[in-house]
């Protein structure tokens, strides 16, 4: 057995961590450590996996940060545990419920009125639900756009005054390499004609395909409005261990038929937010609005966007936000 072990069982697992290491020093760190001290963020989504994560890393850099979150206690839980390993920055707790227009209004009046500076907005909350639980949101949206889009896209709009005022200052858009399997069919948005039945949650990818045409349009726009310092970037963090699936129902066999794949591929939630901290701090994406980032530096999408359906993405979600 000890032979065993020696000439085989050890030069394996000794392979498999060599490759798990190469694949990690591929994925890209945040190397900018500068004070952010008197710089306010703000990052939805912020009280577990790549939010919490994000939120680390701009306290440790000494930024005062608005955790926004659907749950209150949820924010102030999540507070008190950074605040037992980082006591730089300042951390703000403020309800924000994306799946509510009503919240994102409340949320961007009160956040106005009490910054009257934001420097960075971070739209990193999402939801990954089946599409056949057929949840919407509070307004009558299919959950996924409505919360991965919908909700930040509203959110963006009503700070962007305030961001512009407040320039040098950045909009950063959490997307997905899955976008390039998204759709934007605009007769079904909200799922009215169904779904692809042999297709992973592709609501989902929807969304997040959605996320990166905001990104392209919204920098047109500033470009047009010669609006040079207000940076826009969508980024994708990589396949991360977080909640984000907690919807899916994953049968446990299921789970022992993905470890392998999870080994070489899943991030941490703290190696997954080095690619939106570089993107919310790092002087490399200046210029650079418009673009997808992945593994700390640009990426070229395999999805060929359109011109077209970006603006009429823009002008649809302003009609459907604004008719609630």
């Amino acid at each position: 057995m000890s032979m065993i072990a020696a000439y085989i069982i050890f030069p394996v697992v000794l392979a498999l961590g060599i490759v798990r290491k190469y694949r990690q020093s591929q994925w890209g760190t945040c190397t900018d450590f500068r004070s952010l001290q008197g710089k306010v963020f703000v990052v939805t989504g912020a009280n577990s996996g790549l939010g919490k994560e994000t939120v680390k890393g701009l306290a440790q850099r000494e930024a005062r940060v608005i955790l926004a979150c659907r749950n209150i206690d949820n924010a102030k839980a999540v507070i008190s545990e950074i605040r037992r390993s980082i006591s730089t920055g300042e951390l703000i707790p403020m309800t924000l419920d994306l799946a509510s227009l009503k919240s994102v209004e409340n949320f961007a009046e009160s956040l106005i009125r009490d910054f009257p500076e934001i420097h960075a907005l971070i739209n990193n909350a999402g939801v990954s639900v089946p599409v056949a639980d057929g949840e919407k949101t509070a307004d009558g949206f299919e959950i996924n756009f409505g919360v991965n889009h919908l909700g930040h896209f509203l959110l963006t709009n009503r700070l962007l005054p305030t961001l512009k005022n407040s320039a040098p200052s950045r909009i950063v858009i959490v997307s997905s390499l899955l976008h390039e399997r998204g759709t934007i069919d605009f007769d079904n948005l909200n799922g009215e004609k169904g779904w692809p039945k042999k297709r992973m949650n592709p609501a989902y990818s929807n969304s997040k395909l959605a996320n990166a045409y905001f990104c392209v349009e919204l920098a047109s726009r500033l470009k047009k409005d010669d609006v040079s310092n207000v940076d826009v970037v969508a980024v994708c963090p990589g396949f991360c261990y977080t909640q984000l699936f907690r919807y899916s129902n994953i049968r446990w066999w299921q789970y022992i038929l993905f470890a392998p794949i999870a080994f070489f591929f899943m991030r941490s939630a703290k190696q997954g937010a080095q690619n939106i901290l570089h993107c919310a701090v790092s002087d490399e994406i200046l210029g650079k609005s418009g673009e997808f980032f992945r593994d700390c530096k640009p990426y070229k999408s395999k999805h060929n966007f359109d011109p077209q359906v970006s603006i009429k993405l823009w002008e649809t979600s302003e009609q459907m936000v604004s008719k609630k």
